[in-house]
């Protein structure tokens, strides 16, 4: 910040501008003044990014030639990463019991994309890098049920969540050395990112799991966003958990979740039943999942949350 209390303007360059978060984060960008550059995967949604108030480009996170290419047009002084491919458009309806599948192609635009992106910030000589990573259940499985920034991801190994896992380490490692900031999101939820969750609620094909005692963190899509500009209006650097103040257990959010979308209480299942049916992943993250804490964030990037607990966010985002 300027003395005046005024933010540098800057060119923003946003890698998935057209995901659920990149179009919540594109508008907030703009009205802070940023000249934004988007990226899209097609061409047919080049015109949303510009109602956004962004210029879009037509860009493949895993094509190198075709990131350098981006990016040294677009002259950035940042370099945004928040390139997926869970949509159902790119990836089919969610299959957690087959997540190294449904997430082979964010997997690699976790690892070739950042990659490629990382090059061309050094090409270009950006040093303010922001990317996306993740902490919602998936803490490290000891102690107590929130974690920081100091604990460890736990490693998933033997499981369809481990590539993930893997993946979302290599984000946070390559991006912290190079300077940058790992912006590690809680759950989304608000426009367009619990539909899938809310479908299987309504035909109660979403069950609780044993105790249910597994905890998660939750994050609206406006306050992932307004923490993704402060970050890199910041400069930050290191890892950050971008959550809200209420690590929950499934216990909790769930039922509170299906009450919201207007669907009967979820099933409670066994665990063996759950790991037939569902996997290993689903039963670990439902009764022994860790959440995690967001005081550095707070602290550090002096984010305030518009909401600051699921509890109040599923009601106004479902009701």
């Amino acid at each position: 910040m300027g003395e005046s209390g005024r933010v540098m303007i800057m060119r923003v360059f946003v890698a998935g501008g057209t995901g659920v978060l990149g179009q919540r984060l594109v508008p907030q960008l703009v009205a802070r003044g940023h000249q934004v550059t988007a990226t899209t995967t097609s061409a047919a949604k080049l015109g949303l990014l510009e109602q956004l108030g962004a210029e879009g480009v037509v860009m493949d996170g895993l094509d190198g030639v075709s990131v350098g290419e981006a990016v040294a047009q677009a002259r950035p002084d940042a370099i945004v990463h928040q390139m997926t491919a869970i949509s159902m458009a790119h990836a089919g309806k969610p299959d957690i019991k087959h997540m190294d599948r449904w997430f082979a192609a964010t997997n690699r635009l976790r690892t070739e994309g950042t990659d490629h992106l990382l090059a061309a910030a050094e090409a270009t000589g950006v040093s303010n890098f922001v990317a996306q990573s993740y902490a919602s259940w998936n803490g490290i499985r000891e102690g107590g049920w929130v974690k920081t920034e100091e604990d460890e991801l736990d490693p998933m190994t033997g499981t369809v969540a481990q590539p993930g896992i893997e993946a979302m380490r290599h984000v946070d490692e390559v991006v912290v050395k190079a300077g940058g900031a790992a912006l590690r999101y809680g759950g989304f939820y608000g426009p367009g990112a619990t539909d899938d969750y809310v479908a299987l609620l309504r035909k109660r094909q979403f069950p609780l799991v044993g105790s249910g005692a597994g905890h998660s963190s939750w994050v609206h899509l406006d306050d992932a966003a307004s923490a993704t500009v402060l970050a890199v209006e910041q400069k930050a650097k290191g890892v950050f958990n971008i959550v809200d103040d209420e690590p929950a257990p499934a216990s909790e959010w769930l039922p509170c979740l299906a009450e919201c979308a207007g669907a009967k209480p979820p099933m409670r299942i066994p665990k063996w039943l759950a790991r037939l049916l569902a996997g290993e992943v689903v039963v670990a993250m439902m009764t022994e999942g860790r959440g995690f804490s967001n005081a550095k964030a707070k602290r550090e990037l002096g984010w305030e949350l518009r909401y600051p607990s699921w509890r109040q966010g599923f009601k106004e985002e479902l009701a």
